[in-house]
């Protein structure tokens, strides 16, 4: 077992299939050692969490939904690596969009959600630089999502 995966599995974290695109797209591309991988949202087998954060959906909520979105990146990371995510250098830098409410400001607390996960799984590799954004709507009503750029070999 790799080192990540034993990470994951300490941290009960089992990975998905990784998610269709749902428009014209695709979920990843990688140019020579980085990777860009499309936003991630929170979805899951149960079809995830959707709705507007801070009226819909408390905060405990919308940061398990941004961890689904790191999840789900890992999912896209391991299919871009091949099958092995030992294969990641570093998590470069995340994008995240919370489909906050009028009111709701904690948006970087949501999205240490899915930061939380990066870590899990990379330990100090995992730490990236970030952005954290609130926005008007995400697709299909998602609480959150969340792209990513890591470094591979």
């Amino acid at each position: 077992m790799s080192i990540v995966q034993q990470r994951l599995a300490a941290a009960g974290i089992t990975l998905p299939d990784p998610v269709a695109p749902i428009a014209n797209y695709v979920p990843f591309v990688r140019v020579g050692a980085i990777v860009h991988i499309s936003g991630q949202v929170s979805l899951d087998a149960g079809g995830g969490i959707t709705g507007i954060v801070g009226v819909d959906v408390d905060r405990d909520t919308a940061v398990q939904a941004a961890r689904l979105c790191g999840i789900n990146l890992l999912a896209q990371m391991r299919a871009a690596c091949d099958g092995d995510l030992d294969r990641v250098v570093r998590v470069v830098k995340l994008g995240g969009f919370v489909q906050a409410g009028p009111d709701f400001y904690d948006i970087p607390a949501v999205i240490n959600g899915c930061s939380d996960v990066m870590v899990e799984a990379f330990g100090d590799a995992g730490r990236h630089a970030r952005s954290a954004v609130g926005v008007y709507r995400l697709p299909r009503n998602f609480a959150v999502e969340v792209d990513a750029v890591v470094e591979v070999v």
